[in-house]
C-alpha cells in the first residue's frame, strides 16, 4: 500500500514535529490547530507541578467561566417548564481569535458573572418567599382548623377526658362546667397548635402520650395539597395538630417535643374573635407575598431564556478556552527569542494543511510573524492513527476495543467490515429477521442528520453509533437465509425442487426428478423427516470450513507486517511452519470435507466415512485406513506425510528463531561490540540536556530523547518467549477451530426458536374462521411480531454479535494482531464534547 491514499490498510504515517511560535500568536495558532485536529502535542514540561506552568491564572480564570456555565445548564434543568436552548450550529459566533479576542474574552466573563449575580440573587429571593409562603400557608390551616375544632367543642358534648389523675377525678370535671369554659372561652388548659410531616404524626403522638403520661388531648387533620421545597422539588405532607395540656411545664415539654420532631408551632389565641383577625391578616399577606412570588418567578424565567439564547455558544467558547490554555501549558518556553517551543505528532499527509493553518493564524492575529514548523528525527514509536469515515468508524471501533495496532501494523479493521457481518449472518441466517434489522439501520440512516444533533439514551446510541454495522449485518443475514431457504422458519420455493415425494402405502418417499436447486438449500428438506439431521451436518461442517478459511486468511496477514518491519527470520521461523502446521491437519480436514461432498454416495458400495473419526485416526494410528471407511484411494500414505508436516513444523518453530538470534549475539560480541545497557559495568543514562543541540546564542531545539525503542533481551527471556508461543498456537490451532462450531450451534437454536415461535403461535391459530377467529388471528400476529423483533432480533441479534466478536478479538487476532500500539490522539475541539 502506498502513501499517497487513506487507507485503512494500515495506520498513518507519523512526523514528529517541532513548532516554533511567537508568544503573540501562540493562542491563535493553538485555536487554529484546535480546529484541524490533526496534532497530538507532547508534554515538554513533565516535571514542572501543574499550579506553577505558564497559563495557570488563564486556566483558573476558564475554569470558573465553566463553573458560571454549569450553573446556567443546572438551573435551567431544574425548570418545570422547558427552558429552549439555542443550538450551536443556530447561534452567532462569539470571535476569540484575531485582535478583539482578549476584549471579547473579557466581556464574556463580565457578561456570565453579572447574569450569575442576578440568577443567584432571585434564587435566594424565590427561596424566601417560597420558605415565607409555606409558613402562611401553614399558619392559615392551623387556624381555619382550630376554628373548626372549636366551634365543634361549643355544639357538640364530646369527651376529651383522655387520663385519670390519682384522686380519679375527671380532667374537665363537668359537662356544665365544660359548656361554661367553651361558651366563655376561658380554659383552664392551654394549648399548642402546629404542623407536622405526615409520616411522624403517629410517632409524635406516642411520645407525646408517654412523655405525659397521657395528661393531654389532641387533635389531628391532614392538609389536602403537599408542600413543595423549592430547592429540591420534594413533595411533603403534612397535618395541622392542636394539643391541650395543663400548666406551663406540661407545654414547653409539648414544645421540646415537637420542635426536636421537626414540627412548626404557631402562637394562636383562644379568642375566636382573635383567630379570625390573624386569619384575614394571614389571607391577605399571603395574597401579597403569591404575587411578589409569581412576578419574581416570572423574571427569573426570562432571566433564564437570555441564558438559553447563549448558553450552547458559552459553553463552547469556554470549552476550546480552556483546551487552548491546557495545551499552551505544555511548551517550553524559550525566553531569548521569547518563543514558545512545542512539539507534537502529525499525520505526515497533513503537513501541507498544517502549513496553511500556521498562515491563516498568524494573518488572523494581525502580525506578520510566521510560526517555524521543522521536524525532528526519533526513533520513539510513533502513536496510532487510522483515519475512518461514519461507515467504517463502527468497525474500527470494534477493532480497537481489542488493541490499538502498533504503528503500520495491519489493520485487521479493515477486513472486519466484510468479515464481521457475515460470521454474524451464519449465525443468524433468516431473510425476514435479516430484513427486519436492514431496514431499522437503514431507519437509522435516514435520520442520521437529525439524530446526530440530538442528544441520545444510552441504548439508543450504541445502536445509532453501529448503524452500518446493523446494516450490513442485515444485509448479510439475507444473503445466508437465501442459503439456508429460511424466512422465519418458512421455506421459499423459489426454483423448481429437485424433489417430488410420491406416496405408498400413506407413507411419503424423496424421489429426485432430475432438477438441481440451483442456489441455497432445496426447499424440500424443510418437510422431510431427517431435515434436522441433514441441516445439522451440513452447517456443522461448513463451519469448519469457514473457520479453518477465516485463521488462514488472518494468519496470512502476518506475511505484509514482516515484510513491512524487515523481519525476514519471523517469516522462515514462523510463519511458513504455522501455515504447514495448519494445513496439514485442519486444511486437510477441509479438503477433505468439500471432497465428501463432491461425492453421490448414493452410487458408492461403502458408506460415507465420518470425517471426525477419520481426524481421530490419522493422529491415534498414522496410516491405516479401514478400506471399509476410506475417502480417497492413497488415504494412509498423505495422511502420514501431512502427520509427518506436523511434527517437523513444532521444533521448527521452537527452536529456529532462538538458534539464529542466538548466532547474531555470538557475532555481535565476537567483534567487540556489546550493548548498551552493559557499558562501564552499568547502564547509560542520558539526562534531556545532553541531548539537546544548541543552535545561534542560548537558543535550543528541543529533540527526542534516544532512548527506549530496541531493548536488548537476554537470551533466556527470547527461548522462553517462543517456547510460549509455539505451544499457545498448536493448541490454539485445535481449541480455536472446535470454537467455530458456534457457528453452527447458533444457527441450529436461532433456526428451532423461529420455528417454536411460528408453531406455538399463529401456527395455532390459522384454521380459525369467523370475525373472532380474525381478530384473535390479528392479535397473535402482533403478538408473534414483538417477540420475533425483541427476542429473536434484538436479544439473538446480540448474542451473535457477541459470539461473531469472539471470533475475531480470539480466534483471528491471535493469529497475527500484535496490537501494543497506542492511541493517536490529537487537540481537536470537535471531539471535547466527546471527552466530557
Amino acid at each position: 500500500m502506498g502513501d499517497d491514499y487513506p487507507t485503512l490498510f494500515r495506520s498513518e504515517q507519523m512526523s514528529l514535529m517541532q513548532f516554533l511560535i511567537p508568544t503573540e500568536v501562540a493562542h491563535d495558532t493553538v485555536a487554529e490547530l484546535g480546529e484541524l485536529g490533526n496534532v497530538e502535542f507532547k508534554d515538554l514540561n513533565p516535571a514542572v507541578n501543574p499550579f506553577q506552568r505558564s497559563f495557570v491564572g488563564e486556566i483558573r480564570r476558564t475554569e470558573e467561566m465553566a463553573r458560571r456555565v454549569r450553573f446556567f445548564e443546572s438551573q435551567i434543568q431544574k425548570e418545570k417548564d422547558v427552558v429552549p436552548i439555542r443550538p450551536l450550529y443556530n447561534s452567532a459566533p462569539l470571535v476569540t481569535v484575531g485582535p478583539s479576542a482578549a476584549h471579547n474574552i473579557d466581556e464574556l466573563d463580565v457578561t456570565l458573572a453579572e447574569h450569575e449575580t442576578r440568577l443567584v440573587q432571585m434564587n435566594d429571593s424565590y427561596k424566601t418567599l417560597s420558605e415565607r409562603t409555606r409558613e402562611l400557608v401553614e399558619a392559615r390551616h392551623v387556624l381555619r382548623e382550630t376554628a373548626v375544632f372549636f366551634e365543634k367543642a361549643e355544639t357538640q358534648q364530646t369527651d376529651i377526658r383522655t387520663s385519670f389523675d390519682d384522686s380519679s377525678a375527671p380532667l374537665l370535671q363537668h359537662d356544665d362546667r365544660e359548656q361554661q369554659y367553651l361558651s366563655t372561652v376561658q380554659f383552664d388548659l392551654e394549648f399548642v397548635a402546629g404542623t407536622i410531616d405526615r409520616t411522624r404524626i403517629s410517632t409524635f403522638e406516642r411520645v407525646l402520650w408517654r412523655v405525659l403520661r397521657g395528661n393531654l388531648y389532641m387533635n389531628h387533620t391532614d392538609i389536602t395539597e403537599p408542600f413543595v421545597d423549592p430547592a429540591t422539588g420534594t413533595e411533603t405532607r403534612k397535618n395541622v395538630f392542636i394539643i391541650f395540656a395543663h400548666g406551663d411545664a406540661l407545654l414547653a415539654k409539648i414544645r421540646k417535643v415537637a420542635e426536636s420532631m421537626g414540627a412548626t408551632l404557631y402562637p394562636i389565641d383562644a379568642n375566636a374573635d382573635k383567630r379570625s383577625d390573624s386569619l384575614r391578616e394571614v389571607t391577605a399577606r399571603l395574597e401579597d407575598l403569591e404575587t411578589v412570588l409569581y412576578n419574581t418567578g416570572v423574571n427569573r424565567r426570562s432571566e433564564l431564556l437570555r441564558i438559553g439564547e447563549n448558553l450552547a455558544k458559552w459553553q463552547d467558547v469556554v470549552r476550546k478556552e480552556k483546551a487552548i490554555y491546557e495545551t499552551m501549558n505544555l511548551f517550553n518556553y524559550d525566553v531569548r527569542r521569547k518563543t514558545l517551543v512545542a512539539e507534537g505528532w502529525v499525520p505526515t499527509r497533513d503537513l501541507t494543511m498544517i502549513h496553511m493553518a500556521l498562515r491563516h493564524a498568524t494573518e488572523e492575529s494581525g502580525t506578520s510573524i510566521v510560526p517555524i514548523l521543522q521536524e525532528l528525527r526519533t526513533n520513539k514509536t510513533p502513536p496510532t492513527f487510522t483515519r475512518t469515515n461514519k461507515f467504517t468508524e463502527g468497525f474500527q471501533t470494534i477493532m480497537d476495543a481489542y488493541g490499538i495496532a502498533t504503528y503500520q501494523e495491519v489493520n485487521p479493521g479493515l477486513f472486519a467490515i466484510v468479515t464481521f457481518p457475515f460470521l454474524f449472518a451464519v449465525m443468524f441466517g433468516d431473510i425476514g429477521h435479516g430484513l427486519i434489522i436492514f431496514f431499522a439501520a437503514l431507519y437509522m440512516i435516514f435520520k442520521e442528520k437529525k439524530w446526530a444533533k440530538q442528544e441520545l439514551d444510552e441504548i439508543l446510541g450504541q445502536f445509532f453509533y453501529g448503524r452500518y454495522i446493523i446494516l450490513l449485518m442485515g444485509m448479510f443475514s439475507v444473503y445466508t437465509g437465501l442459503m439456508y431457504n429460511d424466512i422465519f422458519s418458512k421455506s421459499l420455493h423459489i426454483w423448481h425442487s429437485g424433489w417430488d415425494f410420491p406416496e405408498s402405502d400413506g407413507v411419503s418417499y424423496a424421489v429426485s426428478n432430475g432438477h438441481m436447486y440451483p442456489f441455497g438449500v432445496d426447499p424440500a428438506w424443510h418437510g422431510a423427516d431427517n431435515g434436522l439431521v441433514f441441516t445439522n451436518s451440513y452447517k456443522m461442517k461448513m463451519s469448519i470450513v469457514l473457520g479453518v478459511i477465516h485463521m488462514t486468511f488472518a494468519l496470512c496477514l502476518q506475511l505484509p507486517n514482516h515484510i513491512r518491519f524487515k523481519r525476514p527470520l519471523d517469516i522462515y521461523a514462523n510463519f511458513i511452519p504455522q501455515m504447514i502446521f495448519l494445513q496439514s491437519i485442519f486444511g486437510y480436514l477441509v479438503v477433505c470435507i468439500l471432497y465428501k461432498w463432491s461425492i453421490d454416495w448414493s452410487t458408492r458400495d461403502t458408506e460415507p466415512p465420518s470425517l471426525l473419526n477419520m481426524l481421530i485416526a490419522m493422529i491415534l494410528s498414522p496410516g491405516k485406513v479401514d478400506a471399509a471407511s476410506q475417502l480417497y484411494t492413497g488415504q494412509g500414505f498423505i495422511q502420514v506425510v501431512l502427520l509427518l508436516l506436523a511434527a517437523v513444523c513444532v521444533p521448527w518453530m521452537l527452536c529456529m528463531k532462538p538458534y539464529f538470534q542466538w548466532k547474531e549475539m555470538q557475532m555481535i560480541q565476537g567483534q567487540g561490540y556489546v550493548g548498551l545497557g552493559h557499558r562501564n559495568g552499568g547502564p547509560r543514562e542520558s539526562a534531556d540536556e545532553v541531548l539537546e543541540i544548541e543552535e545561534e546564542g542560548n537558543g535550543r531545539v528541543i529533540v527526542e530523547e534516544m532512548e527506549e525503542e530496541h531493548e536488548q533481551h537476554d537470551f533466556s527471556e527470547v527461548v522462553i518467549h517462543q517456547i510460549i508461543h509455539t505451544i499457545e498456537f498448536c493448541l490454539g490451532c485445535i481449541s480455536h477451530t472446535a470454537s467455530y462450531l458456534r457457528l453452527w450451534a447458533l444457527s441450529l437454536a436461532h433456526a428451532q426458536l423461529s420455528e417454536v415461535l411460528w408453531s406455538m403461535t399463529i401456527e395455532k391459530f390459522l384454521g380459525m374462521s369467523g370475525i373472532f377467529g380474525t381478530i384473535a388471528l390479528v392479535m397473535v400476529v402482533v403478538f408473534w411480531f414483538s417477540a420475533t423483533v425483541f427476542i429473536l432480533c434484538i436479544m439473538e441479534g446480540l448474542s451473535a454479535f457477541l459470539h461473531a466478536l469472539r471470533l475475531h478479538w480470539v480466534e483471528a487476532n491471535s493469529k497475527h494482531y500484535q496490537g501494543e500500539g497506542y492511541l493517536f490522539t490529537p487537540l481537536s475541539f470537535a471531539k471535547l464534547d466527546e471527552k466530557e
